[in-house]
């Protein structure tokens, strides 16, 4: 058995033949994405993504109470100028249609951001414990970069239904919406489960059937360059960049006096 742990500052990364696991590592914020977290992703999928690499399986976990709450608002709020959006845009993308199965593994709260990351995977288990959440719109913002992912998975209308009401889910009303693919109570014996089968189809397959399944469902790519305008230009909006750092300095929302 070929075991290969892979230093990165915001992942933990354990690659064990065929098969990577990768934890968000950022506990002292809630797993929550930061440009550097962005970076260690592109390095990590390059290795993936490389025609030596055995890798079919990629797995996507959190801790037991956050799987990932989202883009790091205090970061945005100290930032001189908004981290451009096309890059998180791009992990994404390779997430949903690389030469590998992505499956996410959500035992606690996936927000905003977070969610992106599970609606990117092409399998989603959850413990019942798990909640999924886009909360951007309490702030003046909305899911811009997320939404084509999310549509793509679950329907317009409940990406929009969730979008609009900005209450996190429970695992048992995201599997009927289609967000969850298998719910257990012991999600770890869940992913062994599927393993047990996922592990043995060839990395060559798994890559022409991804590549057409794109093709069948391009949503990702004609929606794109919406999407990130959409996304600079809120971010570069004076009244949600001041409604960010007055949370994060106050934690009031707009509407608190």
């Amino acid at each position: 058995m070929h075991k290969d742990n892979t230093s990165f500052d915001t992942l933990k990364v354990e690659i064990t033949n065929n098969i990577c696991r990768v934890r968000f590592n950022r506990p002292e914020a809630d797993n929550t994405i930061n440009a550097q977290m962005v970076r260690d992703f592109d390095a990590l999928l390059q290795t993936c993504e490389d025609k030596s690499s055995a890798i079919t399986i990629l797995i996507l976990e959190g801790a037991k109470d956050v799987f990932c709450a989202g883009g790091d608002f205090k970061a945005t709020a100290e930032a001189p100028t908004a981290e451009d959006p096309e890059k998180l845009y791009g992990v994404w993308y390779r997430l949903a249609t690389g030469p590998f199965l992505t499956i996410s593994v959500v035992e606690g709260r996936a927000n905003a951001g977070g969610v992106g990351f599970i609606v990117a995977s092409d399998i989603v288990l959850a413990s019942e414990a798990a909640t999924f959440g886009l909360s951007e719109l309490l702030f003046g913002l909305f899911p811009a970069c997320v939404m084509p992912f999310l549509v793509r998975r679950i329907g317009f209308q409940k990406a929009h239904y969730l979008t609009l009401m900005t209450r996190p889910i429970g695992t048992i009303e995201a599997a009927n919406w289609g967000l969850v693919d298998a719910t257990s109570d012991q999600v770890d014996i869940t992913l062994r489960q599927h393993l047990s089968r996922l592990k043995y189809l060839d990395k060559a397959a798994i890559a022409n059937y991804k590549a057409y399944m794109a093709k069948g469902t391009d949503i990702l790519k004609s929606w794109k360059p919406d999407a990130l305008t959409a996304n600079r230009k809120m971010f570069n909006d004076p009244s949600i960049q001041a409604n960010i750092k007055r949370y994060v300095t106050e934690l009031k929302f707009p509407w608190e006096a």
